[in-house]
């Protein structure tokens, strides 16, 4: 989850939140690829999930990546709580888990290297302390007792405010884990085509990525349960969002959608205020019951997107939200299918054009259904796995377009990367059936087998 955001002047006119958005818009030579993935950390005796303090710990596992690999810290209220290097960071979600949010990098190349070294510098430091991690897309044994909370004031009002809005809210906080994928849009039109996109085919990568069929120790009905928490969480700000398909779509909308989000917080001086509730509405008039008389800046505008989580969200740049944090070969694959679907304006056609007849029930259905079924979903007659495949292969006729070779050359474009969701198509198989049939296969229903198994 995001770090406070900073630098944002006062907010004097209503026009200044739509103008902040459209200050995204970018040439597309200037267009960057900016991956983000969560992984779990445990103990490698016990099987426990780390603790933020102590020998073996989240804060042990900080402070040797600052120590071994030159990251700056990041700290709130005395405690370390992310690392910053080379626009990259290192950050923590609510029970633990770490996330590497990559820099703004030009191709898929670069941004599987700065994967790769991310994970092998966690793999040094985790082997000097005793502790593994694993991708997954939510914890498959833990319970929630079990989950440590890390020192950081937003999750604290998030997890006191999830209880009372939904049925899943902490399950989401504390025990998943994405790859996710930010990418940028030229103009307000490509922004709304873009996100159309993202909305309509979200649950083709929920599908394809599905990896959490595991929950509280045994099999939960579900490919990807990471998916189902999303659903019963807080309807007020998840999601696909039938406005955005509909007519007079712009930065200009998303606003007035935003602002009728309820706020989380507000950050003054290193601390996060409780605003629970409240209206940012109310705090453009100067009646902010957290901070009354107080006018918002940019800084807290940005905040409130922050707290923002449908299947796709705009800030100045499009997150692509609906994928299970999975094997280390999937975090590459997932920022080249998207890339390939939108980066390539021929792609990008073809892809609204494989979407764009979808009510708001049918993309709902998929929703639903790809969280059940994976690519073994079926709505109205269609079925999954050819849609699937005929986004894949949309997502590689755009990154031919594309035609960014790498290894000095050596590689002709981005497509290797679609290796692994190819493989899926043609199998019809996901993580989570594999993961299924090593349950009731080889290791006779004892989960435990996972961590040796699936760890990084």
């Amino acid at each position: 989850m995001s770090i406070p955001q900073t630098g944002g002047g006062p907010i004097e006119h209503r026009d200044q939140l739509a103008a902040y958005l459209e200050a995204g818009c970018k040439p597309k030579d200037d267009w960057r690829i900016g991956t983000e993935h969560e992984k779990f950390g445990y103990c490698r005796d016990t099987l426990n999930p780390l603790p933020y303090d102590g020998p073996r710990s989240i804060r042990a596992m900080l402070e040797g990546l600052r120590d071994r690999f030159g990251w700056a810290e990041i700290r709130e209220a005395g405690h370390l709580i992310g690392l910053e290097k080379d626009g990259a960071n290192v950050s923590l979600e609510p029970g633990g888990q770490l996330e590497l949010s990559g820099a703004p990098l030009v191709s898929i190349h670069e941004t599987c290297d700065e994967v790769n070294t991310h994970l092998r510098e966690v793999r040094e430091v985790a082997d000097l302390i005793g502790v593994d991690f694993i991708g997954l897309g939510a914890a498959p044994i833990w319970t929630h007792d079990q989950m440590p909370v890390m020192p950081k004031g937003r999750y604290k009002l998030m997890t006191d405010y999830m209880g009372r809005v939904g049925t899943h809210g902490t399950q989401m906080m504390y025990r998943t884990c994405t790859v996710q994928v930010n990418l940028d849009f030229a103009s307000e039109a490509d922004m709304v085509q873009k996100l159309r996109v993202a909305l309509a085919l979200q649950p083709v990568a929920t599908a394809l990525f599905a990896n959490s069929p595991f929950f509280e120790g045994k099999p939960n009905g579900h490919k990807s349960w990471r998916s189902r928490i999303w659903r019963d969480l807080d309807p007020d700000r998840t999601g696909t969002l039938p406005f955005v398909f509909e007519a007079g779509m712009g930065f200009e909308r998303w606003v007035d959608y935003a602002l009728d989000v309820p706020m989380y917080f507000v950050y003054r001086d290193g601390k996060y205020l409780d605003a629970l509730g409240q209206s940012f509405r109310d705090f453009l008039r100067g009646e902010l019951p957290a901070l009354p008389g107080e006018m918002p800046t940019l800084s807290d505008w940005a905040d409130h997107l922050t707290t923002i989580f449908p299947e796709a969200r705009i800030k100045k740049f499009i997150e692509m939200r609906g994928a299970d944090g999975g094997p280390w070969r999937r975090l590459c694959a997932l920022p080249a299918f998207w890339v390939g679907l939108t980066y390539d304006q021929g792609a990008l056609d073809a892809a609204w054009d494989l979407c764009r007849d979808w009510d708001a029930d049918t993309r709902e259905a998929w929703r639903v259904a790809a969280s059940v079924d994976g690519l073994q979903a079926r709505v109205g007659g269609m079925s999954m796995r050819d849609i699937a495949r005929e986004a894949v292969a949309i997502a590689e006729a755009g990154l031919k377009a594309r035609a960014i070779p790498g290894a000095g050359g050596m590689i002709a474009d981005e497509t290797h990367f679609l290796n692994a969701l190819q493989e899926s198509v043609e199998s019809g198989r996901t993580p989570a059936d594999e993961l299924l049939e090593r349950y009731h296969g080889d290791w006779n229903g004892d989960l435990t087998r996972i961590y040796a198994d699936y760890s990084y």
